[in-house]
């Protein structure tokens, strides 16, 4: 799993460096604008550690006012690769003013002006790896076990019908309210049945509580109701056309209120095989991994089982 954060990060680099003040006996200085943004910056999950890319090439400018005789000056500083490659203190830090007076300026921004820029830096890098980039981006990035993700639908089985995990307002991007932070989730498996096999395994109940080893309400017609798990899974069904392509509303118990993914699930066959592609758009960001596992383990490899065993059955 990989996260762009470059986005994010121009804004923080911005929030951090404009406006610092740095104040000493020849007089007050001040960061005025981030001036040249180059480069970019991504989390990842590898074998369930977190990994953080960046490389920055920054240009700020800073202007100045000479304590005793009141003249004022501008200047920039450049930093040429912050890069995780480098510790903050070993990052080069580059002050330069315009022509003319004023290099007691010049010097402050030099030491105590260099001091509170990497200080800053600093801050950006906290809230990339354990701060608000963390809380944003990195919720669920990595991969729950099978045997979580068996736990944690057996905890929502657990779960009265009405009774929502961590309830909060109802909030979705069709209603009125907070836009909750989304993710879309794409995958392709390659399933050993024609489409029309695999089709008919998404829209008839008895094959749903098959695979599903649940009760289920099935209602395969536009507008039909869709529910499993014990109620962990609801929605419904928006768009069928038979053996090619099905479109539900979709959403899982512990998500908030009134809050619905699109489901996109199209059937291509293969002659004897068929590849399924799932597109799903909408799901909340801390709930990414869960979802995926969800497809992958309690939909599609038990699907694959049932259609196995009726094989064997046959031969």
């Amino acid at each position: 799993t990989e996260r762009d954060a470059t986005g994010w990060s121009k804004s923080k680099l911005k929030e951090v460096l404009v406006g610092l003040v740095v104040e000493g006996e020849a007089g007050r200085c001040e960061i005025g604008d981030l001036k040249h943004v180059e480069g970019e910056a991504s989390c990842s999950s590898r074998k369930g550690k977190l990994i953080f890319f960046y490389e920055w090439n920054l240009r700020l400018s800073w202007k100045g006012t000479v304590k005793e005789s009141g003249e004022k000056h501008k200047g920039s500083v450049e930093i040429p690769n912050l890069s995780e490659e480098n510790e903050v203190d070993d990052t080069e830090i580059n002050v330069s003013k315009k022509k003319g007076e004023g290099d007691v300026l010049k010097d402050l921004m030099r030491t105590e002006g260099t001091a509170k820029v990497r200080e800053a830096l600093r801050g950006y890098l906290k809230a990339l790896k354990t701060g608000e980039l963390n809380q944003q981006f990195t919720l669920g990035m990595i991969l729950p076990t099978k045997a979580a993700v068996g736990q944690e639908l057996a905890a929502e089985r657990k779960l009265s019908g009405n009774a929502v995990q961590g309830s909060v307002s109802p909030q979705s991007l069709d209603t009125v309210g907070v836009k909750i932070p989304t993710v879309q989730i794409l995958l392709r498996e390659i399933f050993n049945s024609p489409a029309d096999e695999l089709y008919s395994v998404f829209t008839t109940q008895e094959l749903v509580q098959k695979f599903s080893k649940c009760p289920a309400v099935i209602e395969a017609e536009k507008g039909g109701k869709l529910q499993m798990f014990d109620g962990c899974v609801s929605g419904e069904y928006a768009e069928l056309v038979p053996s090619q392509r099905i479109v539900l509303k979709w959403r899982c118990r512990t998500w908030p209120d009134e809050h619905y993914a699109t489901v996109a699930l199209n059937f291509k066959d293969m002659a004897a095989q068929t590849e399924l592609q799932l597109e799903c758009k909408g799901v909340p960001v801390a709930n990414e991994d869960s979802t995926r596992q969800c497809w992958k383990k309690q939909y599609f490899e038990e699907i694959r089982s049932l259609l196995q065993q009726a094989k064997d059955k046959l031969e």
